[in-house]
């Protein structure tokens, strides 16, 4: 399968057989980052009202796509199928002092595609109950928010990371030379969560990811945007 970060916490995932699900769109005007190139069959966000994170109608959409609000699965039950892939999501909340507005809800969430596991932190700004512990426990594939506050500090990601033991760490939501906010880190950072040796870059917006070739050890895996 393939996976691509267009920006913040927006990710393309295209399985084998040419599904393609995409993660907490942006928009454009407001982040910097470029329009969204490519298709959906489903879009899941980790809210509805958070102009970083959701907005689907600037995503081209096959037919059939679905669009998935993650808060609401985690408040319904905590699990949706779409398309062949079953979603489940867990209840978070931006920084409790959020500069700019009164923190708002979202959902983390995790689902599996071609074998790998995923899991997206959606927009999360505190630490980790033991149950958010608990609902990344056995993912592949974290989607990590790697800029500090707003989002989860770098000291609470390690944290995060160490416990929950994913293969790949794959970093978002930092600070780009196209981002238009300027508060949070840039890659840097991040990267001091790991030894150099543990840290891959795919100098490209997209990486070819199977579950044979995952690392048996936490490794990072560093994205470029599109």
């Amino acid at each position: 399968m393939k996976i691509t970060w267009y920006g913040q916490a927006s990710f393309g995932l295209e399985s084998a057989s040419g599904l393609r699900i995409v993660t907490d769109p942006y928009d454009p005007q407001t982040s910097g980052f470029k329009p969204f190139p490519d298709a959906a069959d489903v879009i899941i966000m980790s809210s509805d009202n958070d102009s970083f994170h959701c907005n689907h109608h600037l995503v081209p959409k096959r037919e059939g796509a679905e669009v998935i609000n993650a808060l609401t699965v985690a408040q319904k039950g905590g699990s949706y199928e779409s398309h062949g892939v079953v979603f489940k999501a867990t209840e978070a909340m931006e920084h409790l002092q959020h500069d700019e507005h009164d923190p708002d809800q979202n959902g983390m969430y995790r689902f599996s595609l071609d074998g790998i596991e995923f899991g997206h932190m959606g927009d999360m700004g505190n630490a980790f109950s033991d149950a958010h512990m608990d609902f990344f426990k056995g993912v592949d594939v974290l989607l990590a928010l790697a800029g500090g506050f707003p989002v989860v500090a770098l000291e609470e990601l390690k944290r995060i990371i160490d416990e929950t033991q994913p293969k790949l760490v794959i970093p978002m939501h930092f600070r780009t030379l196209c981002y238009k906010p300027r508060g949070m880190f840039f890659i840097p950072e991040f990267l001091k969560l790991f030894d150099y040796a543990e840290v891959d870059f795919a100098f490209d917006s997209s990486a070819e990811l199977s579950k044979e070739t995952l690392p048996e050890s936490t490794r990072a895996l560093v994205i470029d945007y599109i």
